[in-house]
């Protein structure tokens, strides 16, 4: 039998898989699945970094049910594979109580991608304690933070956030003009 079918058939039993890359793909067969939360919770100790990764992702679509796991590994150093699939799991259930690692994420992160995503994140909760941050990241991040900052204000409204978004029209990247000009609702001429 594959690996593949191992997982197809029993993605249960090939969470004990020796390699990485089938408990990987057990767990993204299980996503969701809330009766396994238990089996999945130890996962995301995994020694595999995208086996962990799997893990926070699969949990995130459980919703508030996984919300203690995934805080409780907000407190771990982890690789960045695993911190932008945490930050995007945490966006998904949508809990304030994720807003802190969330903002220190975006402002400290060591990769944009994972700062990108705990902006995304921030934006999906939508709590007014990241409005001070997202306005200051539409100005002093690097362009795709800045980009991602400008749609995270979306959900927000005041004249603060339209100062914002009326600046970043003129931000001297294109892709941060462009989601500036999404979010103003105004249309691009070719």
């Amino acid at each position: 039998m594959t690996d593949l079918e191992q997982v197809l058939n029993d993605p249960l039993k090939a969470l004990d898989a020796p390699e990485p890359e089938v408990r990987r793909l057990a767990i993204a067969m299980l996503s969701g699945a809330v009766e396994h939360l238990e089996r999945i919770v130890p996962y995301l100790e995994d020694p595999a970094a995208r086996v962990r990764a799997e893990t926070a992702e699969s949990l995130g679509t459980m919703g508030q049910t996984a919300l203690i796991d995934l805080l409780a590994r907000t407190s771990v150093e982890e690789e960045e594979v695993a911190i932008e699939a945490l930050a995007s799991a945490l966006g998904e259930i949508g809990d304030s109580t994720a807003i802190p690692w969330l903002m220190e994420i975006a402002t400290n992160g060591n990769e944009s991608l994972t700062r990108e995503t705990a902006v995304a994140s921030l934006g999906a909760i939508g709590d007014k304690q990241a409005l001070p941050l997202l306005l200051e990241l539409v100005v002093r991040a690097p362009p795709q933070v800045r980009r991602r900052a400008v749609v995270a204000l979306s959900v927000f409204d005041g004249d603060e956030v339209e100062a914002a978004v009326n600046a970043a029209l003129e931000d001297r990247n294109p892709m941060v003009r462009e989601a500036a000009l999404m979010v103003a609702g105004r249309q691009t001429q070719n």
